[in-house]
């Protein structure tokens, strides 16, 4: 699914069709995701030199991959976590925000949240 098109999560309704865009999808994971504790932000997709590129606050929608499947919605999100947190716990409560916050603001399942670890930080004081 191209983030250009928009996907099925459109419905008929009795005065036209609604809409919602991938982009759209993902700025939500995104907003999701920056606010559960021990993400430190958002990284984008893939390594570049073997570093996390860490993505600026407002362009948290590159570090989340939306894709149409089977049933519902899967979701990739790129994170850093923070330093001494442990990942397992970060990562599950990440994946429940996700799914919470997507599934009520589009009204569509979602089948699966994919959480990928690109770097771990410590917190500048």
């Amino acid at each position: 699914m191209s983030s250009k098109t928009p996907t099925a999560l459109g419905e008929a309704r009795q005065w036209g069709r609604v809409e919602v865009f991938p982009s759209a999808v993902a700025a939500i994971a995104g907003h999701a995701a920056l606010g559960c504790y021990g993400i430190t932000g958002m990284a984008a997709r893939g390594l570049r030199d073997g570093v996390a590129e860490l993505l600026h606050r407002g362009s948290e929608d590159r570090g989340v991959e939306v894709v149409e499947a089977e049933g519902g919605l899967a979701i990739d999100v790129y994170v850093i976590v923070q330093y001494g947190i442990r990942i397992s716990e970060v990562a599950h409560n990440l994946q429940e925000a996700v799914k919470f916050a997507v599934e009520r603001s589009v009204n569509v399942p979602v089948v699966e949240v994919n959480v990928n670890v690109q770097g771990v930080r410590e917190e500048r004081r």
